[in-house]
């Protein structure tokens, strides 16, 4: 990984975005979401994540946040692994998906493909954090984060999207507990 793509401060704010493998679109189903949610308000109220701003795309996830208990990369390495756990089992639960077996093989191909891997890989390695040092800087990470949906077509305001805290920005009480900038 590059030099530019660490936690270098511990206690900074950061922007990071993950994705899953093969950038597959895995959240099309409510309760895929609602783990992610769950998960999220989870390290909110027991990890230390404050979290600013968020997104969950088809394929990805866009954070703000801060780690005031723990290093941030173990914060996230815990999400990441714990959602990752549940989401294949929710996948696999699921007799409604119908990606129910090609899911899963890609999740156990990329995992066979990574050394660091014993089976499966739902997310992709890297988390890319760009520690925010300004409020410009913080400003357009969050209007990033909240633009997402509707860049992608499916919203024409922010905060229409359901999962994402520009409702929270715009005043509507949100899925995931945030911080307001």
């Amino acid at each position: 990984m590059s030099r530019n793509y660490k936690f270098k401060n511990p206690e900074g704010l950061y922007f990071v975005s993950f994705a899953t493998v093969f950038w597959i679109d895995v959240f099309v189903r409510l309760h895929y979401f609602d783990c992610l949610v769950r998960n999220l308000n989870y390290c909110v109220d027991n990890k230390g994540m404050e979290i600013y701003a968020w997104c969950i795309m088809p394929s990805h996830v866009h954070l703000v946040f801060r780690s005031t208990i723990q290093k941030p990369e173990d914060l996230i390495r815990d999400f990441k692994s714990l959602t990752s756990k549940q989401m294949i089992a929710l996948i696999k639960d699921n007799n409604q998906e119908s990606r129910r077996e090609w899911l899963p093989n890609s999740f156990k191909k990329a995992g066979l493909a990574n050394s660091n891997n014993t089976s499966n890989q739902f997310w992709q390695q890297h988390n890319k954090p760009i520690e925010l040092w300004s409020a410009a800087v913080i400003d357009q990470k969050i209007d990033y984060t909240h633009n997402n949906p509707v860049v992608a077509g499916f919203v024409e305001n922010d905060y229409d999207y359901l999962h994402s805290s520009a409702r929270d920005y715009a005043g509507t009480k949100g899925l995931v507990k945030v911080i307001i900038t």
